[in-house]
């Protein structure tokens, strides 16, 4: 069988036997596509004679992708030759022993100290304000993920005793410790809070200009406003706060295992990738500041 009838056939197979989406047949057949070329080229157009060799050499000659685009193509191709020795195509699967590659890990992006104070910079005029001011002082003082946040309800903060409780991922409950700032402007928030409430009761912190509970998308929608208003990188999401705060509690030297309960990381490995960061940073600023860090030519 030719292999763009294996193809056609195979993506069929995809849609009406395995119930896969549209978007992902598309994706399937982008890389099929491109695979199909790569094989004509060595003049290969039977299914037949394809090799593990001709394989690996595709994989190879798409190295200069991202580890992430490879391991995509692979798992596509891998799905393709199982199909045709499922419906004896073919005598083997060729692509069976290939390994997949093994996916960096991708350093988690903090930002810097003077940018945190430049975000959290707000000025405090309406209730939105004092909102947005403690949402953000919340979020990178505590460490929490956005939808940490937005869940979060009045009895969840214990002003007295400085604790926030969070209900994280998995239903599980972790308390956070509050400092002044959160308090602070906590508390400045809770005192304008009633001004944001319409007819209807809401028991959430936080609250939209509706009244009711800030969603996800609400959120974003302000951090990119305040973004904006600050010239700082407007790509920055919520997650990039609890990135900070990590990595900034790392830096000053922070035990882990109490950066692991804070963040609510079921496994210490997980936790561990912020070393990873402050390394990094601590050989970029001895190349940057050390006098004898790089030799004069």
């Amino acid at each position: 069988m030719d292999i763009e009838t294996a193809i056609e056939d195979f993506l069929n197979y995809c849609i009406f036997e395995k119930g896969l989406s549209d978007r992902t047949k598309v994706s399937y057949k982008n890389d099929l596509e491109v695979y199909k070329y790569y094989l004509n080229k060595k003049h290969i157009t039977n299914i037949n004679n394809i090799s593990s060799d001709d394989i690996k050499d595709f994989l190879k000659k798409r190295n200069e992708e991202e580890t992430t685009t490879i391991a995509h193509n692979l798992t596509v191709i891998k799905n393709f030759h199982k199909y045709l020795l499922k419906e004896k195509l073919v005598k083997e699967d060729v692509s069976e022993f290939i390994e997949r590659p093994k996916l960096k890990k991708a350093l988690p992006k903090a930002l810097s100290v003077e940018d945190i104070d430049n975000l959290l910079d707000i000025k405090l005029e309406t209730p939105f304000d004092y909102r947005n001011k403690a949402m953000l002082e919340l979020m990178y003082g505590c460490g929490l993920r956005v939808s940490e946040l937005i869940n979060l309800e009045m009895n969840d903060i214990d002003i007295n005793n400085c604790l926030i409780r969070i209900l994280g991922k998995g239903s599980k409950e972790r308390d956070i410790p509050l400092g002044e700032y959160s308090i602070y402007y906590l508390k400045e928030y809770v005192d304008r809070r009633h001004l944001l409430l319409k007819k209807k009761p809401c028991n959430k912190l936080f609250l939209n200009n509706h009244g009711q509970g800030m969603t996800r998308q609400g959120f974003f929608k302000n951090l990119k406003s305040i973004l904006d208003d600050k010239g700082l990188n407007s790509n920055i999401s919520p997650h990039t706060l609890r990135h900070s705060f990590a990595t900034h509690l790392v830096n000053r030297g922070a035990d882990l295992r109490s950066v692991q309960e804070m963040l609510g990381h079921s496994d210490i490995s997980t936790t561990k990738i912020y070393t990873k960061v402050s390394d990094e940073k601590v050989i970029e600023d001895y190349n940057e500041y050390h006098l004898r860090s790089k030799k004069d030519e």
